[in-house]
Parts: C-alpha cells; structure tokens; sequence
C-alpha cells in the first residue's frame, strides 16, 4: 500500500506520518530530505534549483519498495495535481491499493506559530517562513481523499483515523 501525505509546511505531516510509518513498519520516504541531499551532493546549488528531481526520486524509491511488498509512506507537499497524479499512478502501477491523506490547519494562528517555531531536523535544510507558505501554490483537490484537520485533531488522533483507514 502508498500512503500519500499531502498538506502545506507546519501542518504536521512529518510528525504524523513518521509515526504512521513507524506503526506500520513502512518504508518512509521524505521529500525534503531526498531534495536537501541534492544540495547537499553539489548537483544543485539551492533548494529553488531543484524542480521535480526530489519527486521523481521519490517516485522511483516508491515504486521500488512497492514491488518488494513493502507499505510506502510518502511525506512531500504534494501541492499540484500533476504531483498527487503521479503519486497515484506509482501505486496503480505497482498494483497497489492508495490512500490520499492531506493535512491541514483551519486554525491560521496556530499555523502560523507552528511555522515559525519549527526547527529544521535535516541539515542544511532552510525551512519556509509563513509569508512564503501563504504565499505557496497549492491547487484545491479534484477527487476524493482523507482530509484530517490537526488544529481539532491531536497528533495521535490523526494517526488513529489514518490506521483506521488503511485497515478498511
């Protein structure tokens, strides 16, 4: 199975899907991580040079680990519907079932604090101030998917309701 995370910066993503890979022994793949590497290698100078190199090894490392029979728990934005497409099609064509799951903060205060208090666990890594998130693009969704709202949601809750579904 992928598991899909989606959802803007501070909205909890990492935190959550961290502990859903954990719960489910899964493959974790990161997007940040795999772009910062990037940088890090010297094939890109910073983070704006990257466009989809880090989604596309994300993609391949997906799809790799599906045919092993692995669960994939993939963290990134995934802000663009061609993104949230080409994550679906990995588990299509790996033969796989999906679960979409986007994570959002209705809350814009406590968004906003989350964002400006988080610390980069990824070094080097330069996280995006509030004004560059509200300024992200971000495409409404065209399908159905599970939406968890984690200003009303605990960590731990969100968790639940994404095990909830994988089990179903």
């Amino acid at each position: 199975m992928l598991l899909i995370f989606s959802g803007l910066p501070g909205t909890g993503k990492t935190t959550i899907a961290r502990q859903v890979a954990k719960n489910l022994s899964a493959f974790y793949l990161r997007i940040d991580t795999l772009e910062q590497m990037l940088v890090h290698s010297g094939l890109v100078k910073k983070q704006g040079d990257l466009g989809q190199a880090g989604y596309m090894i994300g993609y391949s490392q997906s799809a790799e680990n599906l045919r092993l029979g692995l669960t994939v728990v993939a963290d990134s934005v995934n802000p663009l519907k061609i993104t949230r497409d080409a994550w679906r099609n990995v588990a299509i064509q790996a033969e796989v079932p999906y679960l979409e799951i986007e994570l959002i903060c209705s809350d814009q205060t406590l968004h906003r604090e989350r964002v400006e208090t988080r610390l980069s666990d990824i070094p080097g890594l330069v996280l995006p101030n509030w004004q560059s998130v509200i300024n992200r693009q971000y495409e409404p969704w065209d399908r159905e998917h599970l939406i968890l709202d984690t200003a009303k949601l605990h960590p731990d809750e969100a968790v639940g309701e994404i095990l909830k579904e994988v089990r179903r």
